[in-house]
């Protein structure tokens, strides 16, 4: 019996220690991934405070006496409304705010005048009035919020206004006091957004636009980096170095899902007022049509990878030999393009004419490579075709990849220009413009001759 208690004993020691070790791994896990998560954006911990300190502000309404008393039971719609419209960035805040004050004005509004017109039909008639009005308000609102440009900017503000007419409506029916109420609801929704966008505009506001800015630079610049990142894995061809870093295959891919994200913050971008370089009329459209490009392209670029991946490409042939530096080129310059148009964008920079040189340089490059397999198709030597079926593969899609990285630079242009992009100088003769054109969406440059160097002494 001693042998049996004791070993009960150990056994119960040993499954609490171990469910104590869980508990502790468990607890620096959650640890990690806490601080892991305000490392990676340190906005967030603001963020949070703000949060809170908005909360403390409305919660006046409760801890003093006389603004209770102005506005009793009510004054909970004010917090409700900082915990409902507070969003991260400046322009979801005020998005949010605006939609809600708005909303809440016009369908108390008509839910007093619903009221109105259900009294003058008698006791009788006056909840079937109401039935009818709230059904054709609420169907007509649901239907709107179908159209994409209100379900774009309006849609919460529509939720609001369904709810809140129902809600005057309804009660009026039995609330003597409804101008009261309606008033009371009113001014509380307006005091809770009104401090939720002074809290978020003057404590380090987060503003979505410049967000987006810098989401569409480093989509660009990650481009870049896979592009770059392939031309170095032509170039090692001929000669394969074991343990090269293959994190460029992967780099793009973060690109291909990054459209939601760009359409939400444009949106908000779009309610922000002024703000550095960003003014009231700023191009935010634009930047989904970068962004739709660059997304285009990391399709492709994709595509590449996969073949990459798939395909181990080693030169066995004079074939490959020979359009292995074409490839090299091409990847490279594209991607020294994308890089100067990333640097650009992020700066609030026109782009310079190094850009379109690189274009040259890529597009002569696949001028050489149609050459060379125009020439090669035609020599009486010619390989087997499923032997090099995959460079020629790869060949096609890098000159797919040059087109869009000229639709791409072309669309950065006509951002620069209609966002008032400053203008960098040029330290050599030539000046690179590059131009859209309609006909054949290709980049026409045009070389401009200037009379003297501009930024060099005389």
């Amino acid at each position: 019996m001693e042998i049996t208690s004791i070993n009960q004993e150990t056994t119960q020691s040993n499954f609490l220690k171990a469910m104590f070790e869980n508990l502790k791994v468990k607890i620096k896990d959650v640890a990690v991934k806490t601080k892991k998560i305000g490392e990676d954006d340190p906005r967030r911990i603001l963020h949070s405070i703000k949060v809170g300190f908005a909360l403390t502000l409305v919660s006046l309404f409760y801890y003093f006496r006389p603004l209770y008393d102005g506005f009793g039971q009510a004054g909970m719609w004010a917090i409700l409304t900082v915990v409902v419209v507070f969003e991260f960035s400046v322009g979801g805040t005020i998005s949010k705010s605006l939609n809600r004050g708005g909303a809440t004005l016009l369908a108390g509004a008509l839910g007093v005048g619903a009221e109105y017109l259900a009294n003058l039909c008698g006791e009788r008639g006056e909840p079937i009035v109401l039935a009818i009005l709230v059904f054709i308000l609420a169907a007509v609102s649901t239907f709107t919020r179908f159209i994409p440009k209100v379900k774009r900017r309006y849609d919460y503000g529509v939720l609001i206004f369904i709810l809140t007419f129902s809600l005057v409506a309804v009660s009026g029916a039995r609330i003597s006091e409804i101008m009261e109420l309606a008033h009371q609801r009113l001014s509380t929704i307006l005091i809770g957004g009104a401090t939720c966008i002074l809290v978020s505009l003057c404590i380090y506001p987060v503003w979505a636009g410049l967000d987006l800015h810098n989401l569409i630079a480093s989509n660009i610049l990650k481009l870049s980096s896979s592009l770059q990142g392939f031309g170095s894995e032509f170039a090692d061809v001929v000669s394969p170095k074991d343990g090269r870093d293959k994190s460029y295959l992967q780099v793009h891919k973060c690109v291909l899902n990054s459209k939601s994200t760009e359409e939400t913050l444009a949106n908000f971008a779009w309610w922000e007022p002024s703000h550095g370089r960003f003014k009231l009329n700023h191009p935010w459209k634009l930047y989904l049509n970068v962004g739709g490009i660059v997304r285009q392209c990391a399709y492709q670029i994709e595509i590449l990878s996969g073949c990459i991946t798939n395909s181990k490409i080693q030169v066995v042939s004079e074939f490959e030999q020979k359009i292995q530096p074409s490839c090299v080129k091409m990847s490279m310059e594209c991607g020294k393009a994308l890089k100067e148009v990333s640097t650009s964008m992020k700066n609030m920079s026109i782009p310079s004419s190094s850009v379109a040189l690189h274009l040259i340089n890529s597009k002569a490059a696949a001028d050489e490579l149609k050459n060379i397999m125009e020439n090669y198709s035609s020599s009486p030597n010619e390989a087997d075709l499923q032997r090099i079926m995959p460079m020629l593969v790869v060949a096609s899609i890098l000159i797919d990849i040059i087109k869009f990285v000229e639709k791409i630079v072309v669309s950065v242009n006509e951002l620069a220009e209609k966002a008032g992009f400053k203008q960098v100088k040029l330290l050599h003769r030539g000046i690179v413009k590059p131009v859209n054109n309609d006909v054949d969406d290709q980049l026409v440059i045009e070389i401009v001759e200037t009379k003297k160097p501009i930024g060099v002494g005389s």
